[in-house]
């Protein structure tokens, strides 16, 4: 194979590394801000949200417990919304539904993005290893063609075989970090957003109830 060759595997090495950074990277971005999206900053905004919302169940006032709800792109506003809506399927039913749709729209979501990012951590040194091989060809190449070899003529095969290994580790030491830092913010979200729906299922067992019992 001719030296040029292995250059330009080389250059297309560097291009693949770099397209692996920056979707490893926005992929990190994407679900930290769909963790934002769904969250409360705080428990204190989360039960300001739930004192507000128990007003109207309070009163079995399901109209203005649904407006309260909706257009809130937050994890609990919208189950709570899914569930005003769904309340006649009966409570056991919408208990299930409200888990159901957690786990699948909140959580499965964010699981599906981060597998991505964990892609790219195992790919990112496996691109990096393959441009040292070839690397590491092109420089054995150029000894077995050559009679006199200068260490100039060896330079451009052995940077490639090096900085392609480096590229390879810097993209996935910095991300393990933000996969950590990104899991530490998932969890927190849903041990959070679980209390506030318990709480929420607890109050809308009792406005379906005195529901029922005007209808009787």
């Amino acid at each position: 194979m001719d030296l040029n060759i292995y250059m330009l595997v080389g250059y297309v090495i560097y291009a693949a590394l770099l397209l692996i950074a920056l979707w490893g990277g926005f992929c990190c971005v994407m679900v930290w801000r769909r963790v934002a999206q769904k969250r409360f900053k705080n428990e204190a905004a989360q039960d300001d949200f739930l004192d507000e919302l128990e007003v109207p169940l309070a009163k079995a006032d399901f109209e203005d417990a649904a407006a309260l709800c909706d257009g809130d792109l937050r994890a609990v506003p919208q189950l709570a919304h899914l569930a005003v809506l769904n309340r006649g399927i009966g409570f056991a039913k919408v208990r299930q539904l409200v888990e159901d749709r957690f786990q699948r729209d909140v959580l499965a979501e964010l699981e599906h993005q981060m597998t991505w990012v964990h892609t790219v951590i195992k790919s990112a040194p496996m691109v990096g290893l393959f441009g040292t091989v070839t690397g590491m060809m092109g420089a054995f190449e150029t000894l077995a063609t050559s009679e006199n070899v200068e260490p100039a003529e060896l330079a451009a095969n052995i940077s490639v075989a090096l900085i392609t290994t480096a590229c390879g580790l810097a993209i996935a030491i910095p991300l393990i970090v933000a996969v950590a830092a990104v899991n530490i913010r998932i969890k927190k979200m849903e041990e959070l957003a679980i209390a506030g729906l318990n709480r929420f299922i607890e109050v809308m067992q009792v406005a379906m109830a005195k529901e029922g019992a005007r209808r009787r």
